[in-house]
């Protein structure tokens, strides 16, 4: 998670070498000679910026986009390549990010360089959710013109960059590009422009199926830089030739239609710019975008809005995870839901946002100093925004502050809640088609003996049959939740530690049904159970009061669903082969000795991992555990990161005096949420004597 450096200094810092090992940094492309050249895949950062999380289309389906009005989100954050640039993580828990992505069907991440590579963290949060990810290409002011002379010069330069390109998606695995060609251009380079666009197209299609190519409505076909505001005879050759058009936001009301006219059958691949800064947008941007998004729907065309990042650029109040929710909601109302999940197995959430003021993992802290890493959220909850919380009511939130069973996340129910009454919160909605095969539940809980917290899934069939079942540790009053089957789970652990999480685990078999739902349901144990005693107010964590008998307060860490088939099992420590790469030691004046490497490791049998995510470790040396009479010892390890990439960078990490070497623990996850035990873990050691 180490991304210091030290602003204090009056030494300026060497300019960047991308040939250099230094702390992995995500960068965007700046000429067009070094896209001609490949230099990007000569840079050290290079393989770290690979994107390892695929789009899992639902039981094979077609990757293409559905045929239905989308919302297309293009980033714009403050340039580009702020905290989102640290790929191992950062240190700023309130840095920008964004989560709703059930409401979106596209992301794009830009900035005003040449090239704009998505940081990998983008994109593999994007594709869990199911969200496709555009870089973009951009031309503008004089020096776009200089650059677009050389690109066009010739048809096989415009196929030359065209591939270059398309071989920078592939091999960072994101889906596709926006091309902004904001110059004023000759005539007579148009066609060669089409070629560009074209060629690119066709070969981002023949590479990466259900990929994708978005015009910008800004130079016509005639070479003026005239933005239309809608479709027409002035740019439909380009949409033509691509997957759609990036409409400029400053439209009128009636375009939407106009526009939908012209592209015929392609009317969802027009997208109507919104420009949440409201800079001359219909509607006026900011809390009214959703104005606008109400008359492209009417008009069932798609929508592409610029720069959310306006709610955390301008200090929206109170905060910005509640202007956040706020706003987005509003998206909501008008357009609904456009993601659904979970759809396949196994499905694991820990509500992880990507940032946050500590980690976990199963109940035990790891870290406990702010960071942030886009890449690390889970599976977002679809949790409804309340404008006006009733202080009556149970409030529902992702909550940073309460420790977290995994990651650095967690659902937090707290409020007020009477007897024999219960609320239900929207967790997910799903769209996943069970087999013949039993389902597991599982999902770990930590709360007060009188509020319990309960799971209810929804069930439909190809029939149109629909059930409720719940999955409640203590009997519930049926007429204050309805529900066709009630399931007591079976606690399968209970976390021998002061943060006393249970892990509840129930056996479900539904085949040929389809899930449509998942949602907690917080309640109160009947009245013959109720009882609450000094005991059970001091196991309440140390932040948390002493509760009147209506107060309400439960926690969610996480919840998995697969099939008994999907255990992970991991592999021996000794499959695996580990090394340090671009080794350097260094020594300050104080003698304080420091080191800075790459680890890597692969399978020896040469099969890819199919692992998602890796733990670093610092292993420290075994000293006698506390209190111990009979001697025994207990060794600690530091937690330095994750990794999503079979390569961690460790950069002026102290060496502790009298070490003769460092033990270097890669600890390997499962996409299911489990880890392997630290003592079966792969590691490296490193010898430092004498160094």
């Amino acid at each position: 998670m180490s991304n210091s450096n030290d602003d204090s200094s009056a030494v300026d810092p060497p300019p960047f070498d991308p040939l250099q090992p230094s702390i992995p940094i995500s960068y965007p492309i700046k000429t067009l000679q070094d896209l001609h050249s490949r230099a990007y895949f000569d840079s050290f950062h290079y393989p770290f910026n690979k994107s390892t999380v695929p789009i899992h289309p639902l039981n094979g389906a077609s990757p293409t986009l559905p045929a239905r009005p989308r919302i297309l989100v293009c980033h714009d954050m403050q340039g580009g390549y702020v905290d989102d640039k640290w790929v191992q993580g950062g240190t700023n828990a309130d840095a920008y990010a964004i989560w709703h992505w059930h409401l979106m069907d596209v992301f794009v991440y830009f900035s005003h360089s040449l090239v704009t590579l998505p940081p990998p963290c983008w994109t593999n949060t994007a594709h869990r959710h199911g969200v496709k990810v555009l870089g973009t290409f951009i031309t503008e002011w004089d020096e776009g013109k200089v650059i677009a002379t050389e690109l066009l010069s010739t048809k096989e330069s415009a196929h030359t960059y065209a591939e270059r390109l398309a071989e920078l998606a592939v091999a960072l695995g994101f889906d596709g590009w926006l091309i902004n060609m904001e110059v004023e251009l000759d005539v007579d380079q148009i066609p060669n422009l089409k070629e560009f666009v074209s060629h690119l197209t066709q070969t981002m299609h023949s590479s990466v199926p259900g990929s994708l190519v978005i015009w910008y409505d800004s130079v016509t076909i005639d070479g003026k830089l005239d933005w239309q505001d809608q479709l027409n005879e002035k740019n439909k050759p380009f949409f033509d030739i691509c997957d759609g058009i990036f409409v400029n936001y400053t439209w009128n009301e009636d375009y939407p239609k106009l526009s939908a006219a012209v592209a015929g059958d392609r009317k969802f691949d027009v997208y109507m710019g919104i420009d949440v800064f409201g800079r001359n947008t219909f509607g006026g941007g900011k809390w009214n975008t959703n104005v606008a998004l109400d008359v492209i729907k009417k008009d069932d065309v798609s929508a592409a809005i610029f720069a959310p990042g306006w709610i955390y650029e301008t200090k929206q109040p109170p905060d910005f995870q509640t202007a956040q929710n706020h706003w987005w909601s509003l998206v909501e109302k008008s357009w609904g839901i456009l993601q659904n999940y979970p759809k396949v197995l196994p499905f694991y959430s820990n509500f992880d946002q990507g940032h946050g003021l500590h980690i976990s993992l199963e109940g035990e802290q790891m870290l406990d100093t702010p960071w942030n890493n886009i890449s690390s959220q889970g599976f977002q909850p679809m949790l409804e925004f309340k404008d006006d919380p009733n202080p009556a009511t149970i409030q529902v939130l992702v909550d940073f502050k309460e420790a977290s069973y995994s990651g650095g996340g967690n659902v937090t129910f707290k409020g007020t809640l009477e007897e024999n009454a219960s609320f239900i919160a929207r967790l997910f909605q799903a769209e996943l088609l069970l087999g013949n095969l039993p389902v597991y539940i599982t999902y770990s809980v930590k709360s007060e003996e009188t509020s319990l917290l309960g799971l209810l899934l929804e069930f439909s069939s190809a029939r149109k049959e629909r059930k409720s079942v719940l999955l409640a540790s203590r009997r519930i009053d049926q007429s204050s939740t309805k529900f066709s089957e009630l399931i007591v789970p079976r606690q399968v652990k209970m976390l021998e530690t002061t943060t006393e999480w249970a892990t509840l685990e129930a056996r479900i078999i539904m085949g040929g049904y389809t899930i449509t739902g998942i949602s907690a349901v917080c309640y109160r144990p009947e009245p013959e159970n109720s009882r609450r005693t000094l005991e059970s107010a001091s196991n309440v964590q140390d932040n948390a009061s002493v509760h009147t008998p209506a107060e309400y307060f439960a926690i969610l860490g996480d919840i998995s669903i697969k099939t008994s088939g999907q255990n992970s099992d991991f592999p021996l420590s000794s499959s695996w082969l580990v090394e340090a790469q671009y080794v350097k030691f260094a020594s300050d004046s104080q003698g304080t000795k420091t080191l800075s490497a790459k680890i890597i490791w692969k399978l020896k049998d040469g099969n890819d991992s199919v692992f998602p995510q890796y733990n670093i470790y610092l292993g420290k040396p075994a000293k006698q555990a506390v209190g111990s009479l009979d001697g025994r010892v207990e060794s600690t390890q530091e937690y330095l990161g994750v990794a999503r990439v079979e390569s961690f960078y460790i950069s002026d990490l102290i060496i502790p005096s009298n070490t003769d070497a460092l033990k270097f623990i890669i600890q390997v996850c499962s996409v299911e949420g489990t880890s392997q035990n630290l003592d079966k873990s792969p590691f490296l050691l490193l010898d430092v004597k004498d160094k």
